[in-house]
């Protein structure tokens, strides 16, 4: 019962004559996480997605000779773990009684601002990790999401999701983008891939505009035209979430099987009273999961 609101938790609130009664909350963010993934639903304790090894190329025939097979074949199983978060508070009868500005059945509002919180830092993991071991896929390659050295499947090879580290600039986003356009298969055939967004932490947000959206070259006394204006089909997605490295930036792609959060429980909210002690008690919980099949959805610059 150590964390229990009683009535001297906010003697104050019991007084009339306070003018306000405030937090140091104030508004806030907008939900960033549905733009940094693939949302969908699960109704699983966990969700399996596998990797289907694609067909080489077609063998030349000779007259009179068979056809060359070929066949497909399992390769990587990642598997995405629901995890459940929760959250809530107790308030004395006494407490809510005398209160005088009716604060304490406010608390539903904090309780809402707190697990929207830990939705957005807790979705944001996966980028603040993107470059170590730890943000590998369970039944995935085995490496860091975004990588230099991530392996294709049976058929062996590897290929690179990554540009040498380097600050966000004109030169630094071309060179992202040409990494994008050279990618190929789990059989090395070239693939299309598009970006479709440029993420990274809020102080990079008026260097992405620059660079974006001005009509000739920034930071160039050279009247030559922007040529990356409109190369990033969805805009730019900035957060302040992106804390483990507020250099890092990312470029997400339309490869299929990206970056996906499964929602398994919505955030719900309860409330009951103890018969007893007449003490109310409030709740909130929710349970998803988030990760990647295909690392080729996202590009990463591991800035320093």
């Amino acid at each position: 019962m150590s964390n229990t609101i009683t009535s001297g938790s906010a003697a104050r609130l019991l007084q009339d004559g306070v003018k306000k009664v405030w937090s140091a909350a104030s508004k806030e963010w907008e939900p960033i996480y549905p733009q940094l993934y693939k949302t969908d639903s699960s109704s699983k304790a966990y969700e399996l997605t596998v990797q289907m090894e694609n067909m080489g190329l077609a063998s030349v025939k000779t007259e009179c000779d068979d056809i060359t097979l070929d066949s497909f074949r399992q390769s990587f199983a990642p598997k995405f773990v629901h995890v459940a978060y929760g959250k809530g508070f107790i308030v004395t009868r006494e407490a809510k009684d005398d209160n005088q500005y009716g604060y304490y059945k406010k608390g539903a509002r904090a309780l809402n601002r707190s697990m929207n919180i830990t939705k957005e830092v807790r979705t944001h993991v996966l980028y603040n990790t993107a470059f170590s071991a730890s943000s590998a896929m369970t039944g995935g390659d085995g490496v860091a999401m975004c990588s230099a050295s991530h392996i294709n499947g049976p058929s062996g090879g590897t290929y690179s999701n990554i540009i040498t580290a380097a600050e966000f600039s004109e030169s630094a986003l071309e060179d992202m983008l040409k990494t994008i356009m050279r990618a190929k298969d789990d059989r090395g055939l070239a693939i299309k891939l598009r970006a479709t967004k440029l993420i990274g932490h809020t102080n990079n947000k008026f260097e992405f505009d620059r660079v974006l959206n001005s009509s000739l070259r920034s930071g160039t006394a050279d009247n030559d035209k922007n040529v990356l204006m409109g190369t990033i089909s969805n805009g730019v997605v900035t957060s302040p979430y992106l804390d483990a490295n507020t250099n890092a930036w990312f470029i997400m792609t339309d490869a299929e099987e990206g970056l996906t959060y499964y929602d398994r429980t919505p955030l719900e909210f309860g409330e009951d009273k103890a018969f007893m002690s007449d003490n109310t008690r409030y709740k909130a919980y929710m349970r998803f999961s988030t990760g990647y099949s295909d690392p080729r959805g996202i590009y990463g610059s591991n800035a320093t």
